[in-house]
């Protein structure tokens, strides 16, 4: 079967969209490059934002993806915003850390894990039983959140911000299963949350660092909370049986 190579056959709104997504992921490794790291940590959660709107926009265009470019166009654009950009981020802000190199593995670890838990999804989606309610893993998206809101909040430390992103590189390609947002009011609710932490200082001095000190929070629980509850409900189940 002949295929159309012509680029206006697959292109549809939401893949421009993930392309906003890609475009504010190399805007902030561009921050990076040019030493402006709050910056970085802006444009990072931005990309959040953009990818959090791609699926929305498909469902309301009612986009039939028959080849599967929307999917990868997304990949792909998460690769260089939650993949390459915090990698690049997190090296740079802890290039000064006591433990030489350490900056450049874990940053290194983080762009692996994306790649392989990116891979992974899409494997998901193609197979029989799709990837269903939950997310196979945490979503890469965290990565960006997690360290972009950890950056702007006023409390950043290089030897917490190294272990956290170490352990989100993890949980990335493990088996634990990460519930969906939906829910519009969520999405929305994340995006002010987003937007409120990338306004300058100046505009919300009374509540300076706030809104990324919430994001922050928020997205660490959501980090940590389903690995412990799923040990507990695994401790239960195999402990001794008491009458």
């Amino acid at each position: 079967m002949s295929l159309n190579m012509n680029m206006k056959n697959y292109i549809s709104y939401a893949d421009l969209v993930s392309i906003g997504n890609a475009s504010f992921g190399f805007l902030s490794i561009l921050m990076v490059v040019n030493g402006n790291l709050i910056f970085s940590a802006m444009f990072m959660l931005v990309a959040v934002i953009f990818d959090s709107l791609d699926g929305w926009v498909a469902r309301k265009t009612k986009r039939d993806d028959e080849f599967g470019f929307g999917k990868n166009i997304d990949s792909l654009s998460d690769v260089i915003s939650f993949g390459v950009a915090p990698g690049m981020l997190l090296y740079s802000a802890c290039v000064s850390y006591s433990i030489p190199y350490l900056n450049i593995v874990v940053g290194l670890l983080i762009v692996i894990c994306g790649i392989l838990r990116l891979a992974r999804f899409n494997v998901l989606t193609d197979s029989i039983n799709g990837v269903g309610e939950k997310f196979v893993g945490l979503p890469i998206p965290s990565t960006a959140l997690i360290l972009g809101s950890f950056y702007l909040s006023g409390i950043f430390r290089m030897d917490v911000a190294l272990v956290i992103m170490a352990v989100i590189s993890v949980l990335m390609v493990s088996t634990v299963e990460y519930p969906k947002f939906k829910k519009t009011k969520f999405v929305a609710a994340g995006s002010v949350l987003i937007v409120l932490t990338c306004l300058p200082p100046n505009i919300l001095s009374v509540i300076a660092n706030l809104p990324a000190k919430l994001l922050f929070v928020a997205a660490l629980m959501y980090l940590l909370a389903v690995p412990f509850m799923d040990l507990y409900a695994k401790l239960h189940r195999s402990g001794p049986n008491v009458r």
